[in-house]
């Protein structure tokens, strides 16, 4: 069994303690006034683990943290601490899923849609370029200068980044607690850094916010071993469902051979769709 952390060893990396302190709004505030550069004002109360989906039918996505300033721009920050291979289209689906429910029905005027900004902080370079931020927006390739203006920005931090010269010396201080969120010895210069920095120690103190980390660790595992189970029990009747089509076949000798191959019952079962 994986071995859970303490409450006091998670960074801001790991999800649970990130949406804990990204809920209160002056972190949130402070976070994305520092990576923007610019003053914010929250609208409403940011929003951890918003969950979005465009209908029953379809993928269900839980957005760590969601939050919406006075002038309507819309903002969905996550700590992403693997390189799953996926993001820049995870960050296409974030956007898109988001801007499905900017607009009320019947509403015609795309022109009403609010800005969004997708914001992945990573513990790696997922461009190779050595910098600490990446900002995309829609440009056209034809000719230089010419934006899309359609109000959407795709912003990828690396705290592993090399080109001081490119970034205020407080998004670098940023980019370091969220990684090395334990650093006890670190004195941050930026005052809004140092606030962040003490209210995730105020959280890591807190028995009510370990109790519940606790649940929510205790949840997860209870759902991991129900997914593990409903796997093995879609297996099974998988199987069972071959072997009776083998059988109706007169292929027995195919049963004997794809219960000690798997690489040949895996061959079989895709043979009759299963």
């Amino acid at each position: 069994m994986k071995k859970r952390k303490t409450l006091q060893e998670l960074t801001l990396f790991d999800r649970f303690l990130f949406d804990e302190t990204m809920e209160n709004p002056e972190n949130m505030q402070a976070m994305l006034e520092i990576i923007l550069g610019k003053d914010i004002m929250l609208k409403y109360l940011p929003q951890s683990e918003k969950e979005q989906r465009t209908s029953l039918g379809f993928r269900l996505v839980k957005m760590d943290v969601w939050a919406q300033d006075e002038e309507g721009v819309v903002y969905d920050a996550e700590a992403q601490r693997r390189n799953t291979g996926n993001l820049p289209k995870r960050s296409r689906y974030y956007q898109s899923l988001i801007d499905c429910k900017l607009l009320q029905p019947g509403v015609d005027d795309f022109n009403q849609l609010n800005p969004v900004v997708i914001i992945m902080i990573m513990p790696f370079d997922l461009f190779h370029e050595k910098k600490y931020r990446y900002t995309f927006s829609m440009q056209c390739e034809e000719v230089d200068g010419i934006l899309l203006n359609d109000g959407a920005v795709r912003i990828f931090l690396n705290t592993h980044g090399e080109d001081d010269e490119n970034i205020t010396s407080e998004l670098k201080e940023l980019l370091y607690l969220i990684e090395n969120t334990n650093d006890r010895g670190r004195i941050f210069q930026s005052e809004k850094v140092r606030k962040i920095s003490e209210s995730v120690r105020t959280i890591q103190n807190n028995e009510e916010v370990g109790v519940r980390y606790m649940q929510a660790w205790e949840e997860r595992l209870m759902y991991e071993r129900e997914a593990r189970e409903e796997g093995r029990e879609e297996c099974r009747g998988r199987i069972n469902a071959l072997n009776l089509k083998l059988a109706e076949l007169g292929r027995t000798d195919d049963i004997t051979r794809a219960a000690a191959d798997s690489a040949y019952q895996e061959k079989l079962l895709r043979e009759f769709g299963l």
